[in-house]
């Protein structure tokens, strides 16, 4: 068994993608692989690198046909050192909406042999739709030990919603200006508070703080904030993203049903979701998701329940077993 080497982009700053990537290099690590990063040049990722992992220039991998070699989508040039060596070389899709970023003018994915990762169900139906073959899913993972509910919620005086402005925020704010518009004829109060440049820890006290989660990014692979939300005992509200479907599930029966096929869950309804990018959409799920907590009872009961299970189905256990399958 050969090497397994990881291509990690020169972003400007931390993603959610890189962070990703890196827990994919370590949990392959545990695993007892050999892996090896690869960086375009020394320096140029602005996240600490692994202890105990050996990095490399794109210029200079090294690598032979034994190997395999993981490059995220959007970074097709960097595939350059493994298609050379006749390595195994696998796309990992992490976001639909940039599947054909990159690619040389006249170049397919069909004329390049490679084959797919996707991060998310929604992601491996779109590749399947675009390009005609279903790859494996390999989903994240969110920490229990960080991201998990206080011993109690503070009492609704305003329902507190938590939120990312990096995440669209323009849409962000125009949700919050219709909110605070409908207030006097609601009766609704909503203390919104802004999470942002946060440590992990720092992000997951704040959402442990707030009764409810709107979730305003588009496009989106498989998202993490929503789901790090439920962990802490939030209710979502606002948008999937699309790859946000591998897990949100409606409250209510009759909301916005998404174009992709949904996989069969051990969960229920976590969240109220309007189409992407409907700010009237969306307005009324946080509506609705607000009232729900008001109102208490059962039904909130139920759906903060379900939450916390579809929290659980992404615990990094799982995603070391699926590492063991893919890689």
């Amino acid at each position: 068994m050969g090497r397994i080497f990881v291509f990690l982009p020169p972003l400007r700053t931390v993603s959610g993608g890189l962070a990703v990537l890196l827990d994919t290099a370590t949990g392959l690590s545990r695993l007892g692989r050999d892996v090896v990063l690869v960086v375009r040049e020394p320096g140029a990722t602005p996240l600490a690198l692994p202890a105990g992992l050996p990095a490399v220039s794109l210029a200079t991998t090294g690598m032979t046909a034994r190997d395999a070699y993981l490059v995220p989508e959007g970074w097709p040039n960097a595939l350059a050192p493994g298609l050379a060596a006749g390595a195994r070389c696998l796309v990992y899709c992490q976001n639909w909406a940039y599947l054909f970023n990159g690619l040389p003018p006249g170049v397919g994915w069909d004329r390049l042999p490679v084959s797919f990762l996707a991060v998310s169900d929604p992601v491996a139906r779109y590749i399947e739709f675009s390009l005609g073959t279903l790859p494996p899913v390999l989903r994240p993972a969110i920490d229990p030990a960080r991201f998990h509910p206080p011993a109690s919620k503070p009492a609704p005086g305003p329902v507190r919603v938590g939120f990312m402005p990096r995440k669209n925020k323009a849409l962000a704010t125009m949700i919050r200006e219709v909110a605070a518009a409908r207030a006097a004829r609601t009766g609704l109060a909503l203390d919104f508070v802004a999470i942002d440049g946060l440590s992990p820890d720092g992000v997951a006290e704040a959402l442990r703080s707030c009764h409810m989660f709107l979730a305003t990014g588009f496009p989106e692979g498989c998202p993490l904030p929503p789901l790090e939300a439920m962990a802490c005992g939030c209710l979502v509200a606002g948008f999937s993203g699309f790859g946000g479907f591998d897990y949100m599930r409606q409250i209510d029966p009759a909301g916005h049903a998404p174009s992709v096929l949904l996989r069969e869950v051990p969960w229920g309804g976590n969240g109220c979701y309007a189409a992407d990018n409907d700010v009237f959409g969306a307005a009324t799920c946080l509506e609705a998701a607000a009232r729900l907590w008001l109102d208490g009872g059962e039904k909130l009961a139920t759906a903060l329940e379900n939450g916390r299970r579809t929290a659980a189905g992404y615990e990094p256990a799982l995603r070391l077993e699926e590492l063991k399958k893919v890689l």
